[in-house]
């Protein structure tokens, strides 16, 4: 079982912790408030009472054999930057920090961390995505340009075989897999000959400008 620690327990840190326990690993939970510690207790592993800033609770709490930490205290830069230094100094493999700009995250890097999120930032940009595109159920960064995403089948497809779709020919998408809607059930690797319903999602991989061309269809 995988060993997490998430300190700070806002609503970002909070909705993490129940997400690693979900799948199924061993959380540690830390937060300054007794009240969020409380809440969260029964959920996670173990959660305990302590100041992040202070290398001495971070020791007692955290040692070099944990696979992840998550700093979820972006909104106190100071406490995050302080926190993400003396897990670095512990030997931390693996640290994860939220950042409020672009120049927090460059000190948090500097200090030790080894991926920065801008928790509210993606979100938006997942809405906005979504919002703009209808079909689009979600999406996922690749590499550069390349992006992974779920879209529902657009009405003027539904009915045809995969091979008259012109998902390769037309628009140079490779699909990984076909979800029914409102289920976790997928067919992976469809063949040819796979008939789209109007129900299906499609999880394609391809260029951004190429998959919101192919979720403008109707």
């Amino acid at each position: 079982m995988k060993q997490m620690v998430v300190i700070g327990l806002g609503q970002f840190g909070v909705h993490l912790a129940r997400q690693l326990t979900e799948q199924h690993c061993e959380v540690l939970a830390v937060d300054l408030d007794d009240t969020r510690v409380a809440e969260l207790r029964d959920d996670v592993h173990r959660a305990l009472i302590g100041d992040a800033k202070n290398p001495e609770v971070l020791r007692l709490a955290v040692t070099s054999t944990v696979d992840q930490v998550a700093v979820c205290l972006g909104d106190h830069m100071e406490a995050s930057i302080l926190c993400t230094l003396h897990l670095s100094q512990i030997g931390v493999k693996k640290i994860l920090a939220t950042a409020i700009n672009q120049d927090h995250a460059n000190i948090l890097k500097r200090v030790g961390a080894h991926e920065v999120l801008f928790p509210d930032l993606e979100t938006a940009e997942r809405t906005a995505r979504r919002m703009a595109n209808p079909h689009l159920l979600d999406y996922f960064p690749f590499a550069e340009e390349y992006r992974i995403m779920e879209i529902e089948v657009p009405r003027q497809l539904a009915g045809k075989a995969l091979r008259d779709s012109g998902l390769r020919r037309t628009y140079g998408l490779l699909l990984l897999a076909i979800k029914i809607r409102g289920t976790d059930e997928y067919h992976f690797m469809p063949g040819a000959e796979h008939v789209l319903q109007d129900n299906d999602v499609l999880c394609l991989m391809g260029r951004e400008m190429d998959l919101a061309r192919f979720s403008a269809i109707k």
